[in-house]
């Protein structure tokens, strides 16, 4: 039997059988896939790419009807945490939600004299997305904005030393479009001045620098589940770390703040529930409601996290479609440079590419919103790099911050740069379609000029 749930019947046993067989074949039919017809079929720039093993596992989900996290969670936060290569992950219900818990884990009092405590300074990017920057605000922490580096579109790290002050006290950064930063600076600089390191790999889930996988360098990094990111659960992220005392704090942040570290359904771990004495409570206070930290709720539900386990297995290969999507846009594209600026992996890494980016050079003769416009007619979807140029929008136009200079290219980034999917849903057709719609732009546009 499938299920992991105690005292069904045979007949229900035998019910549930027929019910994921069921699942299986309207999943055929219903999901079947079409054939591409280039200026009718839409690409998209990402996607949930499934199949019947998705399906069947959400459905043993739902007929277990445990409906917070449970034995699917369980078998993720393993599985995963063994493929990515370190001791612990925890399960939340987003990435941007993973990138508070593990900066919320930071201001614990139970870290002592490293605990990152408001008014302390975080060394980050303006070029990204705005859930890697919320957390250090929502924290009363102050960002400290550093340029990024064309046509990587990672941080230039030789400005680290110039953001440095004596409140400086962890660095937050993302892996821009599944390209690695350079390690070697980054981990270089926090070491030498003993600060926390946080990988966001919402978009970067199995890129390596120097054959080793991004998210086990830092301190703790994070993850994404959104369907446009490498493995989906519809939503969901998790925070990955090799530091046990870490993994307390960011489940503790997670599940209302408690000090229990039961797991949902179980109780007495720790083997002395009632004999705790913490805070201004009595002595034998249930330790089950005893709160160490503000925290939240961000768990994940156990069906999420059976499409999680499905698409687990399915990962490998769909880092290689990324790679093998990028590789043909890069090599049909290279004989537009002299209009598009085309993207480069960050020197000693190999990139999951989240997406492919290109700027279109100041001196062309079509402007980005040109070219997105035309490729949106053309049914093809195009994404700016998220937020350009966080520093300018209007949410932050009044936050706390610093700045290292003008940031003039993360500028470029918000005026020139544009990004096309690689998702493993799109098919070598597609791939085809895209060129040849860049091509005729740029022919188009340079008739027009003549």
């Amino acid at each position: 039997m499938v299920s992991g749930v105690f005292g069904v019947t045979a007949r229900a046993g035998e019910l549930r059988e027929r019910i994921l067989a069921l699942v299986a074949e309207y999943c055929g039919e219903a999901w079947a896939p079409a054939a591409f017809v280039p200026g009718q079929t839409p690409v998209p720039v990402s996607g949930k790419v499934f199949d019947s093993a998705e399906m069947r596992l959400l459905v043993d989900s739902a007929l277990d009807f445990w409906l917070t996290t449970g034995r699917f969670a369980a078998q993720f936060e393993r599985e995963f945490a063994r493929w990515f290569g370190v001791r612990d992950c925890v399960l939340a219900n987003s990435g941007s939600s993973a990138n508070l818990l593990a900066v919320s884990a930071l201001t614990s009092p139970k870290l002592g004299d490293r605990r990152l405590r408001p008014g302390d300074e975080v060394i980050t990017t303006a070029a990204g997305f705005p859930t890697t920057l919320n957390p250090i605000l929502q924290n009363g922490l102050v960002p400290v904005f550093v340029d990024v580096t064309v046509p990587t579109y990672n941080v230039d790290a030789a400005q680290f030393e110039a953001a440095l002050s004596p409140r400086t006290r962890a660095v937050f950064l993302a892996h821009t479009l599944g390209n690695p930063f350079d390690l070697d600076a980054v981990t270089a600089f926090v070491r030498r001045h003993d600060l926390w390191l946080i990988e966001d790999c919402c978009d970067a889930v199995g890129s390596t620098y120097r054959g080793r996988k991004a998210g086990t360098f830092g301190d703790l990094a994070t993850t994404s589940f959104y369907p446009a990111h490498h493995i989906t659960m519809g939503e969901g992220g998790s925070v990955l770390t090799g530091t046990p005392l870490l993994r307390t704090l960011v489940e503790s942040f997670r599940d209302w703040g408690r000090d229990c570290w039961c797991d949902p359904g179980k109780d007495n771990t720790c083997a002395k529930r009632f004999d705790w004495q913490l805070g201004d409570l009595p002595r034998g206070y249930d330790h089950k409601y005893t709160y160490s930290h503000i925290g939240y709720n961000l768990k994940m539900t156990d069906m999420q996290a059976a499409v999680g386990v499905a698409q687990l297995g399915k990962l490998d290969g769909f880092i290689q479609a990324r790679r093998l999507n990028f590789d043909a846009l890069r090599a049909g594209l290279r004989d537009l440079e002299e209009f598009f600026v085309l993207p480069e992996a960050t020197p000693g890494s190999q990139p999951s590419w989240f997406g492919f980016p290109m700027a279109v050079r100041p001196e062309a003769p079509f402007s980005r919103n040109d070219a997105t416009r035309y490729l949106e007619e053309c049914k093809i979807a195009t994404r700016l790099l998220f937020g350009g140029n966080l520093v300018r929008q209007p949410a932050y136009l009044d936050a706390p911050k610093r700045a290292i200079g003008s940031l003039p290219n993360t500028d470029f980034v918000m005026n020139q740069v544009f990004w096309i999917g690689v998702y493993p849903g799109i098919v070598p057709a597609a791939i085809d379609y895209m060129l040849d719609s860049l091509h005729r732009l740029v022919a188009k546009t340079v008739r027009a000029g003549v």
